[in-house]
C-alpha cells in the first residue's frame, strides 16, 4: 500500500530529475538537442527509473535477477542524484535572488555546463564510492567489563548481523565474514537477525553459502535470532506486499539455517558451560506477522540466575531500559544499519535508544552492529560494513 500511495511523488521527481537531464545535455551539444536523440534518452531513463516495478513484475530468471540488481543500483544512485540537483536548484534560486552575481550569468550557457558539471561529479563520486566502500567489511573491536562472576576471567564474541542474503550478498561476502571472524578467535558468535532478504529464490548457491558459514571456528558456536526480512514476502521499493498466509514462513529459512550449523534461539534461552546465559528474542513484526507470540522482558527473564553475565540476541534495539532494570548485561543488535548511506546516519539516531555502536544504559551494555550486508542497494555511505568484536572481563571472576 505504501508504494501504491508514494508512486505519484516518484513519478513527479523522476520528471524532475529528467527534465534537468535534458537541459543539460541539450546544452552540451547540439546533437543533443534531436527529437530522435531526446527520445532515445527518456526511453533510457524510464528503463531504470522503472526496474522497481518491472523487477517485481518480471518473475522469468534471468531477467528477474538482472533487473532486481539495476533497481537497486539505481535506487541508492537516485537517492544521490535526486538530492544534488535538489540542492543545486535551491542554491540556484537563492542566489539568483539575492543577485549576488549579475543576474544575466544565470542564463548562460558557460554557467549552467559548469554547475551540471560540477553536479554530475558529485553524483557519480558519492555513487562509487558508496559501492567501493561497501564491499570493504572492517572488524569493530569493543573492550567492556562486565561486573558478574563468571566461569573464566574473559569472553570474546562476534556479534555480526543483516546478512539480507540475496541479490546484493553472497558467497563472496560471507568467506570474507567467515575469514575475519576466525582470525580473532572467539567464544561464540551472535548472528542478530536477517540473514535474509525475503526471498530465499534470490540467493545464489545457498549450499555453497551454508558450506561457507559451517567453517566458522568457535568455542561454542554460532548463535542467531530472526529479524524482520526473514520471512517471505514480496516487496516494490522497499515496501512489503502480503502473500497468502501458509507462504510466509519458507522452511528453506530454516533448513539453510540449520546446514550452516547456526543454533536458533527466537525466544529461547541456554546456559553455556553453567557460566552465562544466552537469550534470543524474535523480532517483533516477525513474530506479529508469522502469529507467535513475543515475550516480555519480565517472561523472557523468569527463573534466571541473575548473578550470572546474561546476554540477550534481538534484531532491533527494543526495550532497552527494562532489560537493564531486570539485570540483563549485554543486548546485542543490528536492524539499523547505521543509516547505511548518508544522510540517513543523521536520522537513525533520533529513532533508536542506541542506534550504532556501544551505549551503557544502566549496568547493561546495549550494543548495536551496523551489520555486514545491505538492504537495497549494495552501497554505503558515511557508515561501514562491520563485524564488531567484544572482549569482555568479568570484575567478579
Amino acid at each position: 500500500m505504501g508504494a501504491i500511495l508514494l508512486s505519484p511523488i516518484y513519478i513527479i521527481v523522476n520528471v524532475y530529475v529528467a527534465w534537468w537531464l535534458l537541459q543539460y545535455m541539450g546544452a552540451c551539444y547540439y546533437l543533443f538537442q534531436s527529437s530522435v536523440v531526446r527520445g532515445i534518452i527518456v526511453i533510457c531513463y524510464l528503463f531504470l527509473s522503472t526496474t522497481l516495478l518491472s523487477s517485481f513484475l518480471i518473475k522469468k530468471e534471468p531477467w528477474h535477477r538482472i533487473l532486481k540488481v539495476i533497481s537497486n543500483y539505481w535506487l541508492g544512485s537516485f537517492a544521490y542524484i535526486l538530492m544534488t540537483i535538489i540542492s543545486f536548484d535551491v542554491v540556484r534560486i537563492v542566489w539568483k535572488k539575492s543577485r549576488w552575481l549579475p543576474e544575466t550569468w544565470f542564463g548562460t550557457r558557460k554557467a549552467f555546463l559548469i554547475v551540471g558539471g560540477v553536479a554530475i561529479v558529485v553524483i557519480l563520486v558519492l555513487s562509487v564510492y558508496g559501492i567501493v566502500h561497501a564491499k570493504n567489511l572492517v572488524v569493530d573491536r569493543r573492550e567492556l567489563i562486565i561486573e558478574k562472576s563468571c566461569g573464566q576471567k574473559e569472553l570474546t564474541i562476534a556479534l555480526v548481523a543483516d546478512w539480507h542474503l540475496g541479490y546484493s550478498i553472497g558467497a563472496k561476502r560471507m568467506q570474507q565474514m567467515v575469514d575475519k571472524i576466525n582470525e580473532e578467535n572467539v567464544d561464540f558468535v551472535c548472528v542478530a537477525g536477517d540473514q535474509f532478504d525475503n526471498e530465499f529464490d534470490a540467493i545464489l548457491e545457498p549450499k555453497k553459502i551454508a558450506k561457507i558459514l559451517r567453517g566458522i571456528k568457535s568455542r561454542y558456536g554460532v548463535y542467531g535470532v530472526s529479524g524482520n526480512h526473514d520471512l517471505n514476502e514480496k516487496i516494490l521499493a522497499g515496501f512489503t506486499f502480503p502473500v497468502k498466509e501458509h507462504e510466509v514462513h519458507d522452511e528453506r529459512f530454516d533448513t539453510f539455517l540449520e546446514e550452516a550449523n547456526i543454533k536458533m534461539l527466537d525466544e529461547h534461552q541456554i546456559c553455556i558451560d553453567d557460566s552465562f546465559y544466552l537469550i534470543g528474542r524474535e523480532d517483533p513484526q516477525r513474530a506479529e506477522k508469522l502469529g507467535h507470540k513475543r515475550k516480555t522482558p519480565e517472561q523472557l527473564l523468569k527463573g534466571i540466575d541473575k548473578t550470572k553475565p546474561i546476554f540477550v540476541i534481538d534484531h532491533q534495539p527494543k526495550e532497552l531500559e527494562q532489560l537493564a532494570a531486570l539485570g540483563v548485561d549485554l543486548d546485542l543488535s543490528g536492524h539499523t544499519h547505521d543509516g547505511q548511506m548518508f544522510p540517513g546516519n543523521l536520522f537513525t539516531a533520533f529513532g533508536w535508544k542506541n542506534s550504532n555502536g556501544v551505549k551503557r544504559i544502566g549496568t547493561m551494555y546495549s550494543c548495536v552492529t551496523s551489520g555486514v550486508g545491505l538492504w537495497g542497494p549494495d552501497m554505503r555511505v558515511g557508515t561501514d560494513s562491520e563485524i564488531m568484536i567484544l572482549h569482555i572481563v568479568f570484575s567478579h571472576s
